[in-house]
């Protein structure tokens, strides 16, 4: 047994351990071990923090994304209603535009006729007076004549004008 490699790395193996125990590097290991472990755990509570936090951030801009994309449509159906609305107006102006022009156009066209009628109705007045003028004095004679054509020429002008 004691020709035995092995055995010879066991006793060394104790005597190494004995050694330690004795000058207390186990209570070293055992600190070291400890901060590191305590750095390990800080390490991961810090990031469960970050994780924690960045979730939060994650949701406020998924809502500010949402909200802005709420608000961008708002802006958008408001600005289609504005433009109907705009083109409705514009054309109702064109329609009372072109109404009150053709308004106008028939008045002037109106008055163009009732001065047309007037002025055919002035012509044949003095056409009819001096056509009577004419024969009565061609077929009537004297005082009576004159008297006669004053008459029938006052009494046209009033009827015809």
């Amino acid at each position: 047994m004691f020709f035995e490699p092995e055995t010879w790395v066991a006793v060394a193996f104790v005597i190494l351990m004995v050694l330690f125990a004795y000058l207390g590097i186990h209570r070293t290991v055992l600190t070291a071990l400890d901060k590191r472990a305590d750095r390990i755990k800080a390490e991961l509570d810090d990031a469960r923090r970050l994780k924690e936090e960045a979730a939060k951030l994650l949701a406020d801009y998924k809502s500010k994304r949402t909200s802005a994309e709420r608000e961008a449509e708002e802006i958008i159906a408001n600005a289609k209603a504005e433009a109907e609305r705009i083109a409705s107006e514009a054309k109702a102006k064109m329609e009372d535009f072109v109404a009150r022009r053709t308004k106008t156009a028939e008045g002037k066209i109106a008055l163009a006729e009732a001065q047309a009628v007037a002025d055919v109705r002035s012509a044949a007045a003095n056409a009819a007076v001096a056509a009577a003028s004419t024969i009565l004095s061609q077929s009537v004679k004297g005082s009576v004549a004159d008297d006669l054509l004053a008459k029938g020429i006052a009494e046209v002008r009033s009827k015809l004008n």
